[in-house]
């Protein structure tokens, strides 16, 4: 069947030139067959298509979007804006991003047409697998940001990242970036005006709501993302308004445990605050990468784990920056490593002396500190 994106009707022959219901032509640019919709949004739709200028009729992506015909000087801006776009997105020659093969308007509608990849989004995958381990959110970080760094160096920012738009290739599992936001960049310059809601707020960082997109709007947007994969929740759900900060933690899975190391760079990741964020994917990857050197004693705050103690807590109270209770916390942790009761706990300035020691503290040590 051939699918008409002028009226929409999905039933027209396969060999089909105008539309059985509007008459329209069927082909795009006499050469792309759309052959059914395979997504919408809110600005357009992707459609399977073929390229009948080719012998073997390889598979396409097609990308329509879709504007209301209010004023043909915005339209004609917004063309102007797609194909300086599009000419952006034809220099990101990466395995991981889906070339572009071409770019066009037709019929006041403004196509992308793109490589299929087939696969599976993340999205389906969490639906059909379950939660993502702290592993596979290691190795999405691992395999994503390199893209994105290759991304921002090309003066491009995604704009639209989510688990629907990270694919999974079926033949060798590798993950793709699709769907660039280009609809989105139109609509942000204020040349087309439709009340339609721009991008997905769920994972937009608090200065994309704004209008202002940076490198690090699109890895708050992967942080997001990473949290949603992690719990299974929207998140949506994930953030306390009350409290104004996320609360994914509380709605990990039993046994799906993230280490401080990593949840401190998703922490990070997802701040709302923009000076409080990576500012490039370089940067995440480096703090991926860190590890403890050999021979370095730990902090107080994170003692050695086969004490049995659990810090879940305490890595609550420092991420929701409640000093107070994280001192408190603190205290009680280290009487519970020691085996010792809970007594009044440490001044600041005590605290800050322990921190400052080359050596872990001692029970002798920890004694002076109490009688004072």
């Amino acid at each position: 069947m051939s699918f008409c994106t002028n009226c929409l009707y999905p039933q027209n022959p396969d060999d089909a030139r105008f539309c059985l219901k509007c008459g329209k032509l069927i082909l795009l640019k006499e050469r792309y067959r759309p052959l059914y919709a395979l997504g919408k949004g809110g600005f357009g739709r992707t459609i399977l298509g073929v390229d009948e200028h080719i012998p073997s009729q390889p598979q396409c992506a097609i990308k329509q979007l879709c504007f209301p015909e209010e004023n043909p000087a915005d339209f004609k801006k917004a063309i102007a804006l797609f194909q300086q776009e599009a000419v952006r997105l034809d220099e990101l020659r990466h395995p991981q991003i889906p070339q572009l093969l071409a770019y066009f308007e037709q019929e006041n509608r403004l196509y992308l047409i793109q490589e299929f990849i087939p696969g599976q989004a993340l999205a389906q995958e969490l639906l059909q697998v379950g939660v993502f381990n702290q592993g596979k959110i290691q190795k999405l970080l691992q395999d994503l940001l390199p893209v994105l760094e290759f991304v921002h160096g090309n003066h491009v920012i995604h704009r639209d990242i989510k688990p629907e738009n990270i694919m999974r290739k079926s033949a060798g599992g590798d993950l793709v970036l699709i769907d660039f936001g280009v609809a989105k960049l139109i609509s942000a310059t204020g040349v087309m005006k439709t009340g339609t809601t721009v991008g997905s707020p769920e994972y937009m960082a608090p200065e994309q709501m704004r209008g202002k997109v940076l490198p690090a709007s699109d890895l708050y947007s992967l942080g997001v993302s990473c949290i949603q994969l992690l719990t299974g929740i929207s998140p949506f759900d994930l953030y306390d308004d009350t409290s104004d900060r996320w609360i994914w933690r509380d709605y990990l899975p039993p046994g799906n445990q993230v280490t401080p190391h990593l949840s401190e760079i998703i922490d990070k990741l997802i701040h709302n605050a923009l000076s409080q964020r990576y500012k490039s994917a370089q940067e995440v990857l480096a703090a991926i990468e860190i590890k403890t050197q050999p021979g370095k004693k730990q902090q107080l705050t994170t003692l050695r784990s086969d004490t049995g103690v659990n810090y879940q807590q305490l890595r609550n109270f420092l991420a929701w920056k409640q000093w107070e209770k994280a001192d408190k916390e603190t205290w009680a942790l280290m009487c519970q490593a020691l085996s010792k009761g809970r007594v009044t706990y440490l001044s600041n300035s005590d605290l800050e002396s322990l921190r400052n020691c080359s050596h872990s503290p001692t029970k002798k040590e920890l004694g002076s500190n109490r009688d004072r």
